[in-house]
């Protein structure tokens, strides 16, 4: 009896022991999981993380993430990274600005150190994503958050556009914005359209998936409708055509599903709602805007952007060195100050050439081609719809880029480098043996039925 009750006792200590093995881990997931979500929704209510001591909180916040996650790679004794296809490309494009400031290549090194920490947090923030956010669990926990932050951030915006005082917060006069620019928590209203067209996917992916039901999925349907219909408020004509172009790639990607017809007939419903709240609101008149294409200045800067590009067209002039470099370039007048090429393609080529604009497109190459697999499962999983809505997300930002500078924007970049990570991540092997239980149970469903 003795030996039987030892035996018993002893089996329960490594239950238990296990257990808490277990739940350590989670904790930290957690935990990491708000660090990141806390730190992207600082930058954003922090006008964009443009302002220095922002800029600087950003990549503090960041640097005691890795910290955090150090520790706990460092306490459970298991130093090992996730096979993440973006690794390699991030890394070597770290590596070419460095050579930059080692090599005396850029125009101003200087303001390119200052610019890599940027890109350092960026990175650090990549590397969390891609680490911590591989779960069932801690992706739910993201997609909530962001949805959660992203309707009320919404709703904020709209109060702020009806109650009007000029002033960010009612309260935050800015140094440099346009007549109107303003909306949200950022100067410029392009920017607020970038945010927005990256995070409304979350919410309208997860509307015509199956993890809620009945009234919560309906409030999330809400939330993605409040949160389209404020880029159109804001009057952001990149923002709208970027926005359109991903409610047309949604049931694009989602063809061979069995649902893809609802899909498409949910995406011109949400087109419908997005038109009534507009006209409700007494804002139908934004559309008029679309009619207003003409590129003005911004296609002489794009093409003084290219001559700049063929006297460097190898390793550029140094990241961030853009504004330095332009005033000598620049075909027109004006009086204003130009600090950004409004165009993010070929602000890349100036500043890091053909070898930094190379692996940035290895980089987007890499994050679709890993990113559109795992999304397939999106109707079901935390995991596929998150990627999906990723994939949407960048998508949308990308198309945006062509025509403004969002990516400059530390919070946009910052929230942009997630979503590739978000992506391109390798599920973790919880994840992947729930996907499999899931299909089964969705397979044997019509035979459950007959």
């Amino acid at each position: 009896m003795k030996i039987s009750s030892y035996g018993v006792l002893g089996t329960t200590r490594t239950v238990e022991l296990k257990s808490r093995r277990g739940r350590e881990p989670q904790v930290f997931r957690s935990l990491l999981v708000l660090g990141l979500c806390a730190v992207l929704i600082f930058a954003v209510l922090a006008f964009g993380a443009v302002d220095e001591w922002s800029t600087f909180t950003l990549e503090a916040s960041a640097a005691a993430l890795l910290l955090t996650w150090a520790g706990k790679q460092l306490v459970s004794k298991r130093l090992k990274l996730s096979e993440n296809s973006l690794y390699l490309p991030a890394l070597l494009f770290f590596g070419l600005i460095l050579v930059q400031i080692a090599l005396h290549r850029s125009a101003y090194v200087y303001v390119t150190k200052y610019q890599a920490l940027q890109y350092v947090a960026y990175g650090i923030l990549l590397l969390i994503a891609a680490e911590c956010v591989r779960h069932e669990d801690t992706r739910r926990v993201f997609v909530l958050i962001m949805i959660v932050f992203g309707a009320l951030y919404a709703f904020f915006a709209l109060a702020q556009e009806l109650t009007s005082n000029g002033k960010i917060f009612w309260t935050h006069s800015p140094r440099f914005h346009g007549h109107g620019a303003i909306y949200g928590s950022y100067v410029n209203r392009n920017h607020y359209a970038g945010l927005m067209e990256m995070l409304v996917p979350i919410p309208l992916v997860v509307a015509f998936g199956h993890m809620l039901k009945g009234g919560k999925r309906a409030l999330v349907a809400f939330c993605a409708v409040l949160m389209a219909t404020t880029i159109f408020l804001c009057g952001s004509r990149g923002g709208m055509i970027a926005f359109v172009l991903e409610v047309v790639l949604f049931p694009a990607l989602t063809f061979r599903t069995r649902r893809s017809p609802r899909v498409a007939l949910g995406s011109v419903a949400v087109g419908v709602l997005i038109l009534a709240l507009l006209a409700f609101l007494g804002k139908g008149q934004v559309l008029g805007r679309l009619g207003d294409l003409a590129p003005g200045i911004r296609w002489n800067m794009t093409k003084d952007s290219l001559r700049m590009f063929s006297h460097r067209p190898v390793w550029g002039w140094g990241l961030g060195t853009f504004p330095t470099v332009y005033p000598s370039y620049r075909s027109f007048y004006t009086n204003l100050f130009i600090n950004e090429a409004h165009n993010d393609y070929a602000q890349l080529l100036v500043e890091t050439g053909l070898l930094g604009f190379g692996l940035m497109l290895w980089f987007l190459v890499r994050m679709y081609r890993h990113g559109l697999p795992t999304s397939r499962r999106w109707e079901f999983t935390w995991d596929g719809a998150l990627s999906l809505a990723a994939v949407l997300g960048c998508t949308g930002i990308l198309i945006h880029s062509f025509v403004d500078f969002n990516l400059q924007i530390p919070a946009n970049a910052a929230l942009f480098y997630v979503l590739c990570a978000l992506a391109a991540s390798e599920p973790s092997a919880a994840s992947i043996h729930f996907r499999k239980h899931r299909s089964e149970e969705v397979n044997s469903q019509p035979f459950r039925n007959q």
